[in-house]
């Protein structure tokens, strides 16, 4: 185990791969990321990492299932739920939930990815690594692990509706299209969260991240596939890189007042050449997600949330004023 904070780390190999150096290069900080990402991805979490998961009341997970889907779901406990006995591994105490797509990527020895988020400070960390279940939860041994900036997170206060523990009874919706439901969810969404992977040599490599905008930064098309805007960020690329390399990706869309989850696992691509006839404020590029399967989840989650405060950063984007012309 290396540790990044106090070790030289320029003979390092560099944490990017193919597709995150492409996106790199395309804006001219390759040479730069290629020095960062050496000191900022480390294989442990650091001591304020490790306070800080213990705070939260909710996580979010990314994990890819046997046919390759990925999925990304929204987890919530008490504060405690997530813990750390070392640097090394993140623990959680969660119950399984059948209901959830996610779940059939999460057996013991998998990859998944980690989000830790907290709504109310805008804080957030993102981990990933091999999964260990236990009987009450599972352990991840940390692969790699990295903070991330605030921007475009809107505040959020949190209550719980019932204990944790008790899963809710309302069956899941399946279906392979998006309904009115939601796509009106979708289209007053402010924020939702993305699960991505990429392999080489047989390793795997997931990813989940946040995303958030002005309310209806995420254009529906007539054909039921999402146009999304890719705002200005630290310049990691994981999302998109790991897109770039393969086009495959899970979205999931909450309803903040409803506890409700609109998870979909499809297709995504980066729009780099045909995207001259879009044209929206703070967007630096697009990209296009065509969902195979959706789930909505309703009561899915125990907790609620109430929005507070706009984020700075997302007030300075814009939100689509006219239809997407190719969709």
């Amino acid at each position: 185990m290396t540790d990044l904070s106090t070790s030289d780390t320029s003979s390092l190999p560099s944490p990017w791969h193919d597709g995150e150096i492409r996106l790199q290069r395309s804006v001219g900080v390759e040479a730069r990321m290629n020095e960062i990402g050496r000191k900022v991805i480390r294989d442990h979490l650091i001591d304020q990492h490790r306070e800080f998961y213990p705070l939260l009341p909710m996580v979010v997970l990314g994990a890819v299932d046997a046919k390759g889907d990925a999925w990304a779901t929204l987890r919530a406990g008490r504060p405690g739920f997530l813990y750390t006995d070392d640097p090394y591994r993140l623990n959680a105490t969660l119950v399984r939930e059948i209901a959830d797509p996610a779940e059939a990527g999460m057996e013991d020895g998998q990859e998944i990815a980690v989000l830790g988020i907290d709504l109310s400070t805008r804080r957030r960390n993102r981990l990933n690594g091999t999964l260990h279940r236990r009987a009450d939860g599972f352990d991840l041994m940390v692969g790699e692990s990295f903070g991330n900036c605030p921007k475009y997170i809107q505040t959020r206060d949190v209550r719980f509706t019932r204990e944790p523990t008790q899963v809710t009874i309302a069956p899941p919706h399946l279906s392979s299209t998006l309904d009115n439901t939601a796509r009106t969810l979708i289209e007053q969404a402010d924020t939702f969260f993305v699960a991505s992977y990429f392999e080489d040599h047989g390793k795997r490599r997931v990813d989940v991240s946040h995303r958030g905008g002005q309310a209806g930064f995420v254009h529906v098309g007539g054909d039921g596939s999402l146009t999304i805007p890719d705002f200005i960020g630290n310049r990691f690329f994981s999302t998109l890189g790991n897109i770039a390399v393969n086009q495959k990706a899970g979205l999931t869309f909450v309803d903040f007042a409803s506890g409700g989850l609109l998870q979909m696992t499809g297709d995504a691509e980066i729009l780099f050449d045909r995207a001259s006839d879009l044209s929206l404020k703070g967007a630096e590029r697009y990209w296009r997600f065509r969902p195979r399967r959706v789930i909505w989840r309703p009561d899915a989650l125990p907790i609620r949330y109430e929005m507070t405060e706009w984020s700075p950063f997302t007030l300075e984007t814009g939100i689509w004023d006219h239809p997407d012309p190719r969709s």
